[in-house]
């Protein structure tokens, strides 16, 4: 026994042990300060589904050897594209969702082979400049939605008759376009939207299939040990790019269930830190800079919005007071800052 707790503990690591125990004391002293525990572990379960592809999107080009994809907000600028262009053409319900995703997986597959064409000129740092693309493409983002062609009332500015609105709701269109279908509700407050997680779960078995086919098996290889990969025929740049591309597409996909359950399209600098909870959840998970799996995916998306969703009710209630956007902002940063402190010190 003593020999299996040790193990279990090497396994899992003291930090995440930690973050998981005090996790589970929140939940404890929820209803002794007044907090429903149903209430908050439902609100949980919905942010891991809301979040769960954006996480799952580190994971190709991790296995590939590129590192943390701190350019998600490439893929997720794909993703917005697909979204605007839906609403735009007015179609509603789960087949304007659908449209959407349509939309979105071509231009992140153009966007992702641009972005894979770059990191393979600098090995070595693909980490730094993956954030410059990331930063510098929200960035550029930020005049083109003001230029893009749009002409929907819903998205446009109301006054100058011209350019995307910072916030655009997908109420009317294809909100809970996933989330509606298959609930769970028990009770008031406990409800669970089994919908959005069988599309995560679908999307994670199509990465993990990916994984076990012949190029899955040669961009691991990549990730392991570029040199022998190289030396067996594989070739290296071209499973870098799919890895890349991959990701991209995740990305696009990950903040469409993010919008359709959120309630609305986030434009200008929404996309801007949104890579740093995905990069902070997957290796809360347990993953490193060249190693990840769907158990990382999971479980770090867990412990970082089970945290982030309880820890500002639980204080609010101790304090009698409302600091709940502050305290979440804290621990946000503060997981952020621990998972790229340890991304750090792997790479040394």
């Amino acid at each position: 026994m003593k020999n299996k707790l040790q193990e279990f503990i090497e396994n899992a690591g003291w930090p995440r042990i930690i973050i998981a125990l005090f996790l589970f004391a929140l939940f404890i002293a929820a209803p002794f300060v007044g907090v429903r525990i149903d209430a908050s572990l439902s609100d949980t379960l919905v942010r891991v589904g809301m979040n769960g592809i954006l996480v799952l999107a580190m994971v190709p080009m991790v296995q590939s050897g590129c590192g943390l994809n701190f350019g998600l907000p490439l893929g997720i600028i794909a993703g917005l594209l697909g979204a605007v262009t839906s609403i735009q053409i007015g179609v509603k319900g789960s087949v304007g969702f659908l449209i959407a995703a349509a939309i979105a997986i071509p231009i992140a597959v153009v966007l992702g082979w641009l972005y894979g064409q770059l990191l393979n000129r600098v090995k070595g740092d693909e980490m730094m400049i993956a954030t410059y693309v990331g930063f510098s493409s929200v960035a550029l983002m930020c005049i083109a939605w003001l230029l893009l062609p749009y002409t929907s009332p819903t998205m446009i500015w109301g006054y100058g008759g011209s350019g995307l609105r910072t916030t655009i709701s997908v109420e009317g269109y294809w909100l809970n376009a996933l989330s509606k279908y298959i609930n769970i509700q028990i009770g008031e407050f406990f409800y669970v939207p089994v919908g959005m997680f069988l599309f995560f779960a679908f999307v994670a078995f199509l990465v993990w299939a990916f994984f076990r086919t012949k190029i899955g098996t040669a961009v691991t290889a990549v990730g392991s040990n570029p040199e022998f990969a190289r030396a067996s025929g594989i070739n290296v740049d071209r499973m870098r790019t799919i890895s890349v591309i991959l990701s991209t597409v995740l990305g696009a996909l990950g903040i469409l269930v993010y919008e359709q359950s959120f309630g609305f399209i986030q434009l200008y600098m929404g996309p801007f830190y949104m890579a740093f909870p995905a990069v902070a959840a997957i290796l809360l998970g347990g993953a490193s800079v060249n190693k990840a799996s769907m158990i990382n995916v999971v479980v770090g998306t867990f412990l970082f919005q089970g945290i982030l969703t309880m820890t500002p009710s639980v204080i609010n209630s101790v304090m009698q007071t409302d600091m709940s956007e502050v305290i979440r902002i804290i621990v946000s940063n503060g997981m952020i800052l621990y998972a790229l402190t340890r991304k750090v010190t792997v790479k040394r």
